[in-house]
């Protein structure tokens, strides 16, 4: 696995940093450590407040175990009452798992591509230095590289059954079937 500081070193060196704070536009971080301020309505143990307070709480609750590539955006007017600490915050832009759920490690060309692809999907660049005149079985392998990088193995039937949403029938159905008539 790259290391995670030179993975950051690497962002902050292609994609620059906030000019008027200095921290980097984008980074790589373990989700457990993460925390923010928010504002809360109720305490861990559930009890309900009668006065919303501030509190510094897990930021990705729903993210256990793994590495998150965040950007640093302007928190929307809407949003900072639930913010009220911070004009800026790091969002997620991706957590780096595969369709098991399984912890994946972050590496420099999965993140530069999704950063671009981010880029690209706002308008801000284009992909077109992704397009190379290259042998298409050279592509191809590249092609099959990414994916495996940033999905796994991710297939309509995978799916299907990951969602309860398929059946399995046994390669010997038809011979069985025949059997019973």
């Amino acid at each position: 696995m790259e290391k995670i500081e030179s993975l950051n070193r690497q962002l902050t060196d292609e994609y620059g940093l906030d000019s008027s704070t200095g921290r980097s536009i984008f980074r790589i971080v373990w989700a457990n450590d993460q925390l923010e301020k928010r504002l809360v309505q109720e305490l861990d143990s559930g009890i309900r407040l009668l006065y919303p307070i501030v509190r510094e709480v897990r930021k990705y609750s729903y993210l256990r175990d793994f590495w998150v590539l965040e950007r640093l955006v302007v928190v929307p007017e809407i949003n900072r009452s639930e913010l009220p600490t911070s004009i800026l915050s790091y969002e997620p832009v991706w957590a780096y798992r595969n369709d098991r759920n399984e912890a994946i490690p972050p590496t420099w060309e999965s993140t530069k591509f999704i950063v671009d692809t981010l880029y690209a999907a706002l308008g801000k660049k284009s992909m077109a230095k992704y397009v190379e005149p290259e042998a298409a079985q050279n592509r191809e392998q590249r092609i099959s590289k990414l994916h495996e990088e940033l999905f796994g193995n991710e297939t309509e039937v995978t799916d299907a059954l990951t969602y309860k949403e398929g059946i399995v029938v046994p390669s010997n159905y038809n011979s069985n079937k025949k059997k019973e008539s």
